[in-house]
């Protein structure tokens, strides 16, 4: 069954049109490079000050870290699909620059550790929801802002603003505290966690400014569903199995990340004595292991332009799992104090492919293999799976570990389950997800607004502003088509 369309629609006004071969692509704009670029960047980059916030803390306050940014996933993932793009992201900005100045000035009376710690760990629980929000408000608003770029170019920058902040954040994350600890001279700790705290509050103030000057991505004010009643389950039924897997796929990245930092500890056991080394060593040796992620969230940001971000992704586990069996096998001779060198270099190339692959891809995925409509709420619930998978492997790989009779094997066993779940990932990808091209937003909103019309579902509403009312449909029928335009008179 097909709908009128709107009074006044023009597919060339919507952003999209239909060439020859019937290839839906953006229409050009009129805008600056800059111009086009600076919703990419607030949207995307609130994500730095996200990983910058993701620090080593006690386990109850990692713990509590974890359910708060669950939770700010899925709130705000819904309330960017049925609020705004925009509004969420300033609410989600708002709610890091109070508690993260909260956690940093913690106090309980008396200031007795235990008490300071419990309201750390409380503030502490809505920063995690603040970082929550950055993740589908910021992403899937990145993502529908990247069609007023350049073809061909849409998906390096998605991936230079989301996962590459993230990467950096940790770096930065990493290299404060280490200035911090050098300017207190290893002395001074409550000082040192206060005040590298405390200044990561400027970044979302910068960010804050920034997002009061964007406006709602145009394909949200298209085609969103937030003044309809969304139509559940002809949208799980459309999108249900597509969201498993990228999920899955999600929730086997960040379960896999806890062996994968195992390393870390028998390259910098090699250098120091946790136990005696000063602060500066620990936050300097800290911010080098970070750094590895680097060379492969910028190279591959390239790559996932040039084969697509699902192929990237295969290609990117599946070479992670080559090295990470190759790392599992050596291990006895990699872990010797002589060849820290050799092993800090694999180790590097190791992490440098997992950003490659899914670090880069699996946001970018997840923000563009669903309609607009529902786009929030469908990265949200992957995100909020893959969080839950972290969570579940902080505890699932100490019985792994447990397994090995000795100090080889505990090491090496991990890294065998690792592997074998990236080539997993590989094959979920490569069978389950689709394509995603330059113009894949585009595609995906005319093939849903088409799914919609033939289950008989009234397509007008998408977009409808609220307080608007759909008109009475005219006496000849007009064929609604998005990337033609074409009516019937």
């Amino acid at each position: 069954m097909k709908f009128p369309s709107l009074k006044g629609s023009d597919p060339a006004q919507d952003g999209v049109i239909e060439t020859e071969n019937n290839d839906v692509v953006a229409s050009e704009n009129n805008k600056s490079f800059m111009q086009s670029i600076l919703p990419v960047f607030a949207c995307g980059s609130g994500l730095f000050a996200a990983s910058y916030f993701e620090a080593d803390f006690a386990p109850q306050v990692s713990s509590i870290a974890f359910a708060g940014t669950v939770v700010g996933q899925l709130f705000f993932g819904y309330l960017a699909d049925r609020w705004s793009r925009v509004n969420t992201l300033l609410v989600s900005t708002i709610i890091l620059i109070v508690f993260t100045a909260l956690c940093a000035g913690s106090y309980w009376h008396g200031n007795t550790t235990s008490g300071t710690l419990s309201m750390l760990v409380a503030w502490r629980f809505f920063v995690g929801i603040g970082i929550g929000g950055e993740y589908p408000a910021g992403s899937v608003g990145c993502a529908e802002s990247t069609g007023e770029l350049k073809s061909g170019t849409r998906q390096r920058w998605f991936i230079l603003f989301t996962n590459t902040a993230i990467d950096w954040g940790f770096v930065v994350g990493a290299f404060v505290p280490y200035v911090v600890a050098a300017a207190c001279d290893n002395g001074h700790y409550s000082t040192q966690w206060r005040t590298s705290l405390g200044i990561g509050v400027v970044f979302p103030i910068i960010l804050f400014l920034l997002r009061l000057k964007i406006k709602e991505p145009e394909e949200f004010s298209k085609n969103s569903m937030a003044n309809a009643r969304t139509p559940w389950w002809l949208v799980i039924k459309f999108y249900g199995f597509r969201l498993f897997a990228v999920s899955l796929i999600w929730f086997i990245y960040d379960f896999l990340t806890y062996p994968f930092g195992l390393y870390s500890s028998s390259i910098l056991g090699n250098i120091y004595d946790s136990d005696t080394a000063p602060l500066t060593t620990i936050f300097g040796w800290n911010t080098v292991i970070n750094l590895f992620y680097l060379p492969g969230t910028l190279i591959g940001a390239f790559v996932s332009d040039y084969l697509g971000p699902r192929y990237t992704l295969v290609l990117g586990v599946t070479l992670q799992a080559i090295v990470g069996f190759i790392m599992a096998g050596c291990y006895d001779s990699l872990a010797q104090p002589h060849m820290v060198g050799a092993f800090a270099v694999v180790y590097g190339i190791f992490l440098s492919l997992g950003e490659l692959g899914p670090g880069n891809n699996i946001g970018l995925l997840a923000s563009k293999t669903s309609a607009t409509g529902v786009r929030g709420m469908y990265y949200g619930l992957a995100a909020a799976f893959g969080k839950i998978g972290a969570f579940v492997g902080t505890y699932i790989f100490k019985y792994i570990e447990q397994a090995g009779h000795d100090a080889t094997t505990s090491a090496q066993y991990p890294f065998y389950v690792s592997s074998s779940l990236c080539i997993l990932s590989a094959l979920l990808a490569l069978f389950l997800l689709p394509h995603v091209g330059q113009d894949t937003i585009q595609k995906e909103d005319l093939r849903f607004r088409e799914y919609l019309e033939s289950q008989g579902w009234d397509t007008r509403q998408l977009g409808l502003k609220k307080g608007a009312v759909l008109e009475a449909a005219p006496s000849h029928e007009q064929e609604y088509a998005v990337a033609a335009g074409e009516t019937k008179a």
